[in-house]
C-alpha cells in the first residue's frame, strides 16, 4: 500500500535574472514537483520562450470528456502564456500509438472481425462461443455470481448479489468509488449480453445487433484463446487501430477550439531513438536486462547516486495497485526483477505482440520511456513545463523524471538532476463521484456531446474557466447553471454593446456623464489589474470570470444616456479581448477588431432584409400606439419608405425576402379596418413571435423610443419562452380542469336528492327519499342513518343549484 511518510525532494529553482533586464511578468505556477506556486522563470527568458511537453492521448477509442477536461485546460493556459503573457510557446504533444492497451484492443478487433466472417451459422458457433464467454467474464469479473448460471436468471442473480451497488453503496463498506463503478459496468455488459443470448436462443435477434451486444464479452475471451497465435509483424493489426483514432482525436479537439501542437511525437516512429536512450540509461548504470530480453530501471542504483526517485508523489512509491497499472495488462511478474518498483524501460514481445529490433532482442518499448525518448529529443536536457492529467502523475510522470534524469547524468550538463522544472497537472472530470475514464466505461465522447447537443465548445470550456485548472470538476446541475448563467449574460452584453455603437452619433458620443461614465471607467481599470494579479496566481481563471462578470454588472446598471460609445466599446474590447485569450470563440485570437463572439448576430443573408423591415416595424407600432392612430395615409407613407427591401438579391436569403413580402401584403390588406391600430400590432407581434422567431431571429422591442433589438435566437430566449408556454400550459389545463368540475357537478345536481338513494341498496324508504332498511330488510343503524343524511343535504344544493341555473 501507498505511505505517506515520505516528502517530496528540494526543487531547484531556476536562476532567477535581473527584472529590469528580463522584465517578466510576476507570474507564479502551481507546480506538482513543490506542491505550491514557485515563481516562473523560463530557461530561456532572454527570447521570452517557453519549452513544453504535454502528454497525448493513447489512442485505441474516441476521446471522452474526461480528456476534454485535460486538452481544454492545457489549451486554455497555453493561450494565456502566448497571448496574455505574450511568451512564445514551443509545444510538444505525443501520441501513444504502441502500448498494452492498444496490443490487447488491436488483437481483439482482429479476432472478433475474423471469428464474425468465419461463423456464418450463428446459431451454433456463435451461440456455443458466446456462453463460454460469457461464463469467462463472470468468473474475472462478477465472483458473486455462479459462472453456470443460465443467461435468463442473470438479472435477477445481478439484483441479488449486486443489488446495494447498483443502488450506489460501496462493496464492502465505505463510499463508493472506482471499483464500484467498475462492477457496474460489467454488470451493464453481462445484461446486455445474456439478453442477447436468450433473443438468439428464441431466434429473435439479427447477426449483427447480437454481435453488437456481445462484443464486450467476446474480444477478451477470443483473445485468451488466440491472442498469441496471431502474425504480430503485421503491424497493420494495430496502426488500423491507432490512425483511425488518432485522426478522430485531433478531429475532436480542434472542434473543441484547441490549437494544433507545433509538433506531434509517436512512438512507432520513436523505436531507435528509445533503444538509444534505454542503451544511455544501462550504460550510465541504472539500467539491467533480464534473460528474455527485457530491460529495467534499477531504482536502489538510482538512489544509491544520491538521485531522488518518486518527486512528484513518494507517498505513492509503495503502492502496488499503481505500479501494476503503470506496467501494463500485458507484463508478467519477472523473478529476475532486482526490485518489484523497478519498471520496464524496455519489454522483450510474447507471440502476438509488435516488435522492434533491439540489442536486448525483439521487444517494444516499455509506457514511460516513450516520453522521455520523444520529449528530450525535442526539448533538450531541461525543459521548462511538462503537463498532463493527475493521474499520471505516479508512476507514469515520476518514471518519466527518474529515466530522464538517469540519461542525463552528465557532468557537461547544468541541473543534471532536475529534467523537468514545471510539472502541472490537470484536475479529473468526475460524474457521479467516480473519475470520467475508458476503462470505467463512465464517458461520454466529445463527438457524442457535442451531436447531441448537451454541450457546445464553448459552453464546456466556460464550465473548465469556471473551475480552475488543477482543481477536479464535478458535472452537476449547479455547475452546468453557472456556465450557462455566465455565458448568457456575456451574449446579452456583447449584442446590447454592438447596438450601441451602431446607433453612435455625434450627439450619443458626447452625451458623456461625468461621475457615471467615470465609474465605469474605474471598473474596467481595477478589472484589467484584477485580472492580471489572477493570472499571474497560477492561472486562476474561476477569478477571472467572476471579474468580467463583475464589470458587466457595473455597465448594466450604469445610466447608459450618461455613458458614451467611446467607453462602451473600451470595455467591450477588453471584454472581447479576454474571451479570446481564453479560447472563446475559436480560432479567433487577441487582439482582434470585432466585438463579441460568434453567435450574436443574426445570419449574414438576413441582414439587407431584416433591419429595415424592423425599421419599418418600429415606425408601425409608434404610430399604432400614437394618441391618434394608425391611419392608411401613415401605412401607405411607410411602405414607401421601405419600398427598396425587395431590391436586395442576395444567395440563401428567399425565406426573409418571403418574410418581407407576406408582412408587407398583410400589412396592405389591413388598411380598411375599423381597427386597424390594433390590427397592426398583432400583425407586428406575430412577425416578432412566429415568422422571425422561426428562423432564428428576434426582435426584442425596448421601453421609449428606442428601437428594437434585432438579435438571434439564443439558448436563454428559447428557455424564457419554452417556461412562458409550460406555464400557460398548465394555467390552460388548471382551466379545463375547473370547467370540466363545474360541468361534473352540474351534470350531479339533475338527480333530485329524493330519487338518489331509491336503488336495489335499500328496501324502505321515509318521505324525503332517505332509506330506512338496507337490501335485507335490516333497519338502518344510526351512525350510517347519519352519514346519508349528510349526502342526501349535500345533494339537495345541488340539485336546487341545477334548477337555479336552468331558469326552473
Amino acid at each position: 500500500m501507498a505511505t505517506s511518510t515520505r516528502q517530496q525532494p528540494p526543487w531547484q529553482p531556476p536562476p532567477i535574472p535581473d527584472q529590469k533586464e528580463a522584465q517578466l511578468p510576476s507570474l507564479k505556477i502551481w507546480n506538482s514537483l513543490t506542491r505550491s506556486k514557485t515563481p516562473f522563470v523560463p530557461l530561456d527568458w532572454r527570447n521570452r520562450t517557453v519549452t513544453w511537453y504535454a502528454c497525448g492521448p493513447t489512442v485505441y477509442d474516441d476521446a471522452h470528456l474526461g480528456h476534454a477536461r485535460n486538452y481544454v485546460s492545457t489549451d486554455i493556459i497555453r493561450r494565456i502564456l502566448r497571448d496574455y503573457f505574450k511568451y512564445k510557446v514551443k509545444f510538444i504533444m505525443n501520441i501513444t500509438d504502441v502500448d498494452d492497451k492498444i496490443i490487447v484492443r488491436g488483437r481483439q478487433q482482429h479476432l472478433l472481425a475474423q471469428f464474425i466472417s468465419k461463423r456464418s451459422d450463428l446459431e451454433h458457433n456463435g451461440l456455443e462461443t458466446s456462453l463460454a464467454a460469457l461464463k469467462a467474464y463472470l468468473t474475472k469479473n462478477l465472483p458473486r455470481i455462479s459462472p453456470d448460471i443460465p443467461p435468463a436468471q442473470i438479472e435477477e442473480q445481478v439484483r441479488s448479489k449486486y443489488g446495494a451497488v447498483l443502488q450506489g453503496d460501496a462493496l464492502e463498506g465505505g463510499v463508493a468509488g472506482d471499483k464500484e463503478a467498475k462492477v457496474k459496468m460489467h454488470i451493464k455488459t453481462v445484461l446486455a449480453a445474456s439478453k442477447a443470448i436468450v433473443l438468439l436462443q428464441d431466434s429473435s435477434i439479427g447477426k449483427e445487433d447480437f454481435y453488437t451486444e456481445t462484443q464486450d464479452i467476446l474480444l477478451p475471451y477470443l483473445d485468451s484463446l488466440h491472442g498469441s497465435s496471431i502474425d504480430a509483424d503485421d503491424h497493420t493489426i494495430f496502426t488500423r487501430l491507432t490512425q483511425k483514432f488518432e485522426t478522430r482525436f485531433m478531429e475532436d479537439v480542434r472542434s473543441l477550439g484547441c490549437l494544433d501542437p507545433d509538433e506531434v511525437t509517436r512512438v512507432t516512429e520513436y523505436s531507435q531513438q528509445i533503444v538509444d536512450f534505454v542503451e544511455k540509461i544501462e550504460e550510465n548504470g541504472f539500467a539491467y536486462a533480464t534473460s528474455d530480453g527485457s530491460v529495467y530501471f534499477d531504482i536502489e542504483a538510482f538512489e544509491a547516486a544520491h538521485n531522488n526517485y518518486a518527486r512528484l508523489e513518494p507517498w505513492n512509491r509503495n503502492d502496488t495497485e499503481l505500479q501494476a497499472d503503470g506496467e501494463g495488462a500485458l507484463s508478467k511478474k519477472s523473478s529476475e526483477k532486482r526490485s518489484d518498483a523497478d519498471f520496464a524501460l524496455w519489454k522483450s514481445s510474447k507471440p502476438g505482440e509488435p516488435s522492434w529490433p533491439s540489442p536486448w532482442g525483439r521487444g517494444r518499448p516499455g509506457w514511460h520511456i516513450e516520453c522521455s525518448a520523444m520529449a528530450s529529443d525535442k526539448l533538450g536536457s531541461q525543459i521548462d513545463i511538462h503537463s498532463g492529467g493527475i493521474d499520471l502523475a505516479f508512476p507514469h510522470h515520476d518514471n518519466e523524471l527518474a529515466q530522464s534524469e538517469a540519461f542525463w547524468l552528465d557532468k557537461s550538463h547544468e541541473h543534471q538532476h532536475q529534467w523537468v522544472n514545471y510539472f502541472m497537472h490537470m484536475g479529473h472530470l468526475s460524474i457521479q463521484g467516480s473519475k470520467m475514464s475508458k476503462s470505467l466505461k463512465n464517458f461520454t465522447t466529445i463527438r457524442e456531446a457535442l451531436a447531441k447537443g448537451d454541450w457546445t465548445p464553448r459552453g464546456l470550456r466556460i464550465v473548465f474557466l469556471l473551475g480552475g485548472w488543477k482543481e477536479g470538476i464535478e458535472i452537476t446541475g449547479d455547475v452546468i447553471k453557472a456556465g450557462t448563467a455566465w455565458e448568457d449574460k456575456l451574449n446579452n452584453f456583447f449584442i446590447n454593446a454592438i447596438d450601441v455603437l451602431d446607433r453612435r452619433s455625434p450627439s450619443t458620443e458626447s452625451a458623456s456623464g461625468g461621475e457615471i461614465e467615470q465609474s465605469v471607467n474605474d471598473a474596467l481599470a481595477k478589472a484589467s489589474r484584477d485580472t492580471y494579479d489572477a493570472l499571474c496566481d497560477s492561472f486562476n481563471t474561476p477569478l477571472v470570470m467572476a471579474t468580467i462578470s463583475e464589470l458587466i454588472s457595473t455597465y448594466n446598471t450604469a445610466d447608459k444616456s450618461q455613458v458614451s460609445p467611446s467607453t462602451t466599446a473600451e470595455v467591450a474590447k477588453w471584454v472581447t479581448s479576454l474571451v479570446n485569450i481564453f479560447g472563446l470563440d475559436g480560432t479567433s485570437s487577441p487582439p482582434g477588431t470585432t466585438i463579441g463572439w460568434s453567435g450574436i448576430a443574426i445570419a449574414e443573408a438576413g441582414k439587407p432584409y431584416v433591419y429595415p423591415l424592423s425599421a419599418m416595424r418600429d415606425e408601425l407600432r409608434r404610430k399604432a400606439r400614437s394618441a391618434n392612430g394608425l391611419t392608411p395615409e401613415d401605412i401607405q407613407s411607410i411602405s414607401k419608405s421601405n419600398d427598396g427591401i425587395l431590391n436586395t438579391q442576395k444567395h440563401g436569403a428567399e425565406r426573409f425576402a418571403q418574410i418581407v413580402s407576406k408582412f408587407e401584403t398583410d400589412l396592405h390588406a389591413l388598411t380598411e379596418s375599423p381597427t386597424l391600430s390594433k390590427e397592426v400590432l398583432q400583425l407586428c407581434d406575430r412577425l416578432r413571435d412566429v415568422d422571425l422567431w422561426d428562423q432564428g431571429i428576434y426582435l426584442e422591442d425596448r421601453d421609449g423610443n428606442q428601437p428594437a433589438l434585432v438579435r438571434p435566437v439564443t439558448r436563454e430566449l428559447l428557455a424564457a419562452r419554452q417556461d412562458k408556454e409550460e406555464r400557460e400550459r398548465v394555467k390552460q389545463q388548471a382551466k379545463e380542469s375547473r370547467e370540466k368540475e363545474a360541468i361534473a357537478k352540474a351534470d350531479k345536481g339533475q338527480l333530485s336528492q329524493l330519487q338518489m338513494f331509491r336503488t336495489s341498496e335499500y328496501s324502505a324508504w321515509d318521505g324525503e327519499g332517505l332509506p330506512l332498511k338496507d337490501a335485507q330488510g335490516e333497519e338502518i343503524t344510526k351512525s350510517r342513518a347519519k352519514k346519508l343524511r349528510k349526502d342526501w343535504e349535500r345533494q339537495k344544493k345541488l340539485h336546487e343549484a341545477w334548477q337555479k341555473s336552468r331558469g326552473s
